[in-house]
């Protein structure tokens, strides 16, 4: 459902005498690409561990949230990778750094469910239609704190300080609709593995609230 994403060499970095990217700089980018994909297969690895006891079906909660979930969870993965190459902020960096792992880890965990399943990765439900009343949620296509592709050109352009709150602004947001989403999957599931690996999100999302949230106080006080 999602396309692989790929990683550019970071503009910010040193650059030898002939304008080529440092080694370092070279090595920075290999091993975040190195640790996107380790992410992406332990999350295949942790899916296929779930025991296949059940079968959600093709328009359960379950199977509409893993969907929907890849969905959100990559536009995160796009957000976090420019903070982790473009932003000029550390703890921004970081912070995108370990979102775009973590998030692509859980990509990975989903399709691998539905794919235990027995269920297309896609679907023919509509957006949020696993939630009752959940198409009203839907503006324009976006699932709750999607960014809109206004805002996403706005990111991919934005440098500097600019582009450090731009991000945390956004993820934020973004943050917020996805652990609404995940509320919303935790009142509807019985399903164990399921549900512990929803929460296991939303912990992880509340922590990396805090952490945006003091990061962005910082950079405008600052």
């Amino acid at each position: 459902m999602t396309a692989p994403t790929t990683l550019e060499d970071k503009p910010d970095g040193p650059a030898t005498t002939d304008g080529a990217r440092s080694p370092a700089t070279r090595f920075g980018t290999m091993a975040m690409a190195i640790a996107i994909v380790v992410g992406l297969l332990l999350g295949y690895a942790g899916g296929l561990l779930t025991p296949g006891l059940s079968r959600p079906g093709d328009a359960s909660a379950e199977a509409g949230f893993a969907r929907d979930m890849t969905t959100h969870h990559a536009q995160a993965v796009e957000m976090g990778l420019i903070a982790f190459k473009h932003g000029t902020d550390q703890e921004v960096q970081t912070i995108g750094g370990d979102i775009a792992l973590l998030q692509q880890g859980d990509i990975g965990t989903m399709q691998t469910w539905l794919r235990s399943w027995g269920l297309d990765p896609t679907g023919s439900e509509p957006r949020m239609a696993w939630l009752p009343d959940g198409t009203e949620m839907v503006r324009d296509g976006l699932m709750p704190g999607m960014a809109t592709p206004e805002q996403m050109t706005q990111l991919r352009e934005a440098q500097g300080t600019e582009l450090d709150v731009l991000f945390l602004e956004l993820m934020i947001t973004h943050h917020i609709g996805g652990i609404h989403m995940v509320d919303a999957l935790l009142d509807q599931s019985d399903e164990k593995d399921v549900v512990q690996a929803a929460q296991t999100m939303k912990n992880t999302q509340q922590t990396d609230l805090t952490n945006l949230r003091n990061a962005l106080e910082r950079i405008q006080q600052g």
